[in-house]
């Protein structure tokens, strides 16, 4: 059937802020799904309230709505706009609450809007845990043994009648909230409590645990005629017991038999049959027993899910893309594959590599957290390596993971400590993959490792042949490593770090250029969905050792963008956001624009958003080796937040042009006694500062500045490890953590203007001109980081001096630091004295809001700046912003109700929204005015 002609504008309902268990894949998806109708000639009108998301950008909608995500938006978007129908299968279950609710309102009868893409009737037979349960019984699909309850008494009857372990699973949630495992009968009544608590129908699934069994996920995609087709297995490394999205995950599947796979197949196609009449996307979770492969359904979402955005940049297949298509109608035969450009979508992709995914988590943002991983997501990101073997792609993902690490082990970071190690196994957390590697090579043997883990023994075989290969290359020096065994190493993902710190008084340089003497380079293989069955148009690689190198260096002048890598707390979307409009203003300036990023959940590693897309780690050696093959005119470390800045060294070492600000221009910027010293000579107010090495140092200070104090570590995002202290006592204490968590570094101790208003100005510099874009007052005073703070656009309540004083300081530190791009600058009023407390001369949170707000698209024009093919002068910016616009910070706490929820120096939140109000007699603005003001003044 060829599309739906009576449907000519659709309405996509976003996933709001990012929140732990729900971050920007549904971003891409929206935003895939979106282009995806436009090239139907349909009208797409998006709502969501995510500022920092390339999803609620022009250039992505005909019509966006920055609007709360409730009914009443929804009613007002209905009245402007003449809409047909509304996908709700790209937001997650945000979306798809609102649909629901707005379907038993009646709203979508009422305006004649038929939803697409899902059955509502089958939203409810997916989240109601026991219409799903009844629906797998009836065709003949195994579950586990469960009872469904919706009081505490008929909780306590379920419980005893399936026995324990048990695991607790509340209705209608996402990221596993409210979930739990519950293995004796004395810790019952608490996590049934929390279950039903969390449920928003107070229903929870009682049901036997199958702790240890193997976990497997498979997308699908049907159409309107019932064919249905699997884009990928997805194989989880860790077992039963830990969130999907906290878990490790491999795509093949590695350790499922055909007989058991086929099965498998079978059974998923019957339950998206089941569960309704709709065409679009799915993503079905399944337990396996490792005794004897038995089978059982453990959960069906008929929506784009995290794993359908691993699934897409794992195959190349563009999922959320295509589900839209069948949303409007088409079926899979009548639309062209994206990659081959001759076949049609249907067909199931065939990988001749392999993807490993690991999360990213931000325990150490949530002190006294409890981290042991279970079935309530607490990761905050993911990345993904590509590699032609499981442990080549296992290396780049730890490469990727941004935590120090030089791969799976061999860099220095290893635990020697046994008791901990052992605890970690048995007690899963963040580093288990670490562990089991320090278990290994301290001689633990491989079946105690997977008595303890439940982690079937094929990954474990992985592992230890890295100690192995290890241990053999302890037997030679650089210049006798065997040709064929460097080979080999460098096939099995070992980074250059690794082998210099293995081979001991080598360094990572040495080692690189051994390589090259050698001949050992990368070469880079297409990722084709198709293992080059059909000719693939696709630009999109990644990188390994073998023969034919598939990517061909065009002789046009070239741009890299270094993306952003995973998402933590302090570096989020907006930073993902700034990378595809960087991409975007090279192809308008004429440039080939190439990106390099790890993070399968954003824009910019769609494949068809950069002219060559290179899903590689953000990390030295691999970012060096696409230059040496690329040779660009530059680079642009602007965009992609810390991690694309922490390269601007060694770029700079290399020779290699940086596109925008120099990188000794923001070295000054990040270096906070440089940057002090360049205010001192400028005649701009900053707080007393001093700097130290150590406690003794620090003390002294201390007492030279005055207390209260500011600690905080140079070259940091996020504020990590700042902390305010009153003491002698809290300050030695500070001190002595921050060294130790960050050896090397030295700490900064500024006197803290206790009480001070806090604003931020963001700018624009093209080496004449400086553009101010935006001024910003935050609500709460100065001590609460910025991305933590409630922001309001204008100020709403400094003085005309004041903002005179922040625009000239703005231009002179633009001026200073000679500022190509962007410049945030946050400032601290005391008495109507402003002072400057920091500066950094690249993409921030707040660009994307005030652009947003402003409906200007700032960072195009920073990103065109930057390439110097335009000056500030040669844009028309005429801003649109009636009243004020608020960035309202957004917190995962729930996830950690055990943590310390104060705020203070250190970003402790997750993502923002964005709201508008006509004045400040706003009932919104005065309320949490108010509320703010109240909590500070404690």
């Amino acid at each position: 059937m060829p599309k739906d002609t009576s449907i000519k504008s659709v309405l996509i309902i976003g996933s709001g802020p990012i929140i732990i268990g729900q971050a920007c894949e549904f971003d891409y998806a929206g935003s895939q799904a979106a282009l995806s109708l436009k090239d139907e000639g349909i009208s797409v009108s998006i709502i969501n309230s995510n500022p920092a998301t390339i999803m609620t950008d022009k250039v992505i909608a005909d019509h966006v709505y920055l609007l709360p995500l409730t009914c009443e938006s929804i009613e007002q978007i209905l009245q402007e706009q003449k809409i047909d129908a509304v996908l709700p299968t790209m937001g997650g279950q945000t979306a798809l609450n609102l649909c629901i609710e707005a379907s038993e309102r009646g709203i979508w009868e009422k305006y004649g809007v038929k939803v697409v893409g899902v059955d509502v009737a089958a939203i409810e037979k997916t989240e109601n845990r026991e219409a799903f349960r009844q629906l797998m019984v009836d065709i003949g699909v195994g579950v586990a043994k469960s009872k469904i309850a919706n009081s505490f008494l008929e909780g306590k009857e379920g419980a005893q009648e399936i026995g324990f372990p048990l695991v607790i699973r509340p209705s209608y949630t996402l990221g596993g909230k409210g979930a739990g495992f519950v293995h004796k009968k004395e810790d019952f009544d608490a996590a049934l409590s929390r279950g039903l608590q969390a449920s928003p129908t107070h229903e929870v699934l009682v049901e036997q645990a199958v702790l240890g069994w193997k976990e497997y996920e498979l997308e699908l995609l049907r159409d309107n005629r019932d064919n249905v087709i699997i884009i990928c297995s997805i194989e989880n490394f860790d077992p039963m017991g830990i969130h999907t999205g906290d878990s490790i995950t491999v795509a093949p599947a590695m350790t499922l038999s055909d007989r058991c796979y086929q099965q498998m197949r079978n059974q998923a196609i019957k339950m998206m049959r089941a569960i309704g009449n709709f065409a679009g996307g799915c993503n079905v979770q399944f337990s396996v027993n490792p005794a004897n492969e038995e089978i059982i359904a453990i959960e069906i979402n008929p929506r784009v899910s995290r794993s359908s955005a691993l699934a897409s940049k794992a195959t190349g297949y563009p999922i959320a893309k295509i589900a839209a298509k069948l949303a409007i109608g088409y079926n899979l035969d009548e639309i062209e594959n994206q990659i081959t450009k001759t076949t049609s979508a249907y067909f199931e992709p065939t990988l001749d590599y392999v993807i490993v995914k690991i999360p990213r988590w931000n325990f150490d943002k949530f002190k006294g957290a409890n981290r042991e991983l279970g079935l309530q997501m607490k990761s905050v990101g993911e990345v993904m390596g590509i590699g032609r073997s499981f442990i080549e792609a296992l290396q780049k993902a730890c490469q990727s993971l941004e935590i120090g690490r030089a791969g799976l082990g061999a860099d220095g970071r290893q635990s020697r400590n046994l008791e901990e190690i052992m605890h970690s196994l048995e007690h899963p957390s963040w580093d288990r993959l670490f562990h089991i590697y320090d278990a290994m090579s301290l001689g633990v043997p491989m079946e105690s490792i997977r008595k303890v883990t439940k982690i079937d023994r094929w990954f474990l075989n992985q592992i230890q042949d890295v100690v192995n290969l290890e241990n053999e290359l302890r037997r030679y020096s650089l210049n006798n490593i065997p040709d064929d065994f460097f080979y080999t190493l460098k096939q099995k993902g070992f980074s250059d770090t690794q082998i210099a710190y293995i081979l001991g008084n080598v360094t990572e340089e040495d080692v690189y250029q051994r390589r090259k003497e050698l001949g050992l380079r990368r070469v880079y293989k297409m990722v084709d969905t198709c293992a080059a069955e059909f000719a693939a148009q696709t630009p999109y690689y990644y990188s390994t050792y073998e023969g034919e190198n598939e990517s061909k260096v065009s002789d046009r002048k070239k741009i890299i963008v270094l993306g952003s890598g995973p998402n933590r707390i302090g570096q989020g979307i907006e930073f993902d956001y700034s990378c595809v409009h960087g991409l975007l203003a090279a192809k308008e300036a004429g440039y080939e624009a190439i990106m390099v990023n790890c993070n399968p959940e954003t824009v910019s590693t769609d494949f068809n958003m950069a002219d060559k897309l290179y899903f590689e780690p953000v990390f030295w050696e691999h970012v060096r080796e696409i230059i040496d093959l690329e040779k660009p005119e530059g680079v642009i470390v602007q965009l992609g937040g810390q991690t694309a800045l922490k390269m601007a060294e060694k770029l700079h070492a290399h020779g290699i042009k940086i596109i925008g600000t120099s990188f000794d221009n923001m070295d000054i910027a990040e270096d906070r006694g440089r940057f002090s010293d360049l205010l001192k000579d400028l005649g701009i107010p900053y707080p007393k500062y001093g700097v130290a090495e150590s406690a003794e140092e620090a003390l002294e200070v201390a007492h030279e500045v005055g207390y209260p104090v500011l600690v905080r570590p140079s070259y940091v995002l996020g504020g990590q490890g700042m902390s305010i202290v009153i003491n002698d006592e809290d300050l030695e204490k500070a001190v002595v953590n921050l060294l130790k968590n960050l050896p090397g570094n030295r700490v900064l101790i500024d006197h803290f203007l206790d009480r001070a208003a806090e604003a931020e100005s963001d700018s624009i510099h093209d080496g004449e001109d400086v553009h101010i874009i935006g001024m910003m007052e935050h609500i709460e005073p100065a001590g609460i980081h910025s991305g933590d703070s409630y922001a309001v656009l204008p100020p709403f309540d400094l003085s005309d001096n004041v903002i005179s004083q922040m625009e000239e300081y703005t231009e002179k530190v633009a001026r200073a630091l000679n500022v190509r791009g962007l410049l945030n600058i946050q400032f601290a009023i005391k008495d109507d004295k402003v002072y400057v407390i920091e500066a950094n001369p690249r993409a921030s949170r707040t660009v994307p809001f005030i652009a947003k707000a402003y409906d200007v698209p700032y960072i195009n024009i920073a990103a065109k700046v930057m390439l110097g093919v335009n000056k500030i002068k040669d844009f028309t910016i005429q801003r649109k912003l009636k009243g004020y616009a608020i960035k309202e910070p957004v917190f995962s706490f729930d996830k950690f109700p055990e943590v310390n929820k104060e705020l203070g120096p250190e970003m402790k939140s997750t993502g923002e929204a964005i709201r508008f109000i006509p004045n400040l007699m706003d009932p919104y603005f005065r309320h949490l005015y108010k509320e703010k003001s109240m909590y500070l003044s404690k």
